[in-house]
């Protein structure tokens, strides 16, 4: 009897989740080599981060991450509430994100809720809408 297992095929809604994992990785990185790695890049993809407008577009979406990426020293993102769905070669991760950055001058906490759809191309999950919104972060509570 062999002690070798047998490697698990993994569902749809799983390979989808390691390519919303992939985009986290790429967001913490601060890598544009990974970030470009994860988005389609096309005329069409969208992105709405918390407190800015929509953008259209890979160069506008692209160019948006190149400043965050400049402008931050450290980014440490912890998600929950992870939700996968697949239909075809349409999928889409719904989470919430606690994400930490640490500027030059500092460092903010935010708690966000995101929507992340790919579309499956030639085997591959790619991003072409991300769309986070803020939560209100709990208040520590006073009571002894």
């Amino acid at each position: 009897m062999s002690s070798q297992s047998t490697p698990q095929k993994q569902s749809p809604e799983q390979l989808l989740q390691t390519a919303n994992q992939r985009f986290y990785a790429a967001f913490e990185s601060r890598d544009m080599a990974q970030m470009e790695s994860v988005w389609a890049h096309d005329e069409d993809v969208q992105c709405v981060q918390p407190g800015w407008d929509l953008l259209i577009g890979w160069e506008e979406v692209r160019e948006r991450w190149a400043r965050i990426f400049a402008n931050t020293k450290r980014v440490r993102m912890a998600l929950s509430g992870v939700w996968a769905r697949v239909e075809g070669d349409i999928g889409w991760v719904a989470c919430s994100a606690r994400v930490t950055t640490a500027f030059v001058d500092g460092f903010d906490e935010a708690l966000v809720q995101a929507t992340n759809i790919f579309v499956r191309r030639n085997g591959e999950w790619l991003l072409v809408t991300h769309h986070a919104s803020p939560l209100p972060v709990p208040t520590r509570s006073t009571v002894q």
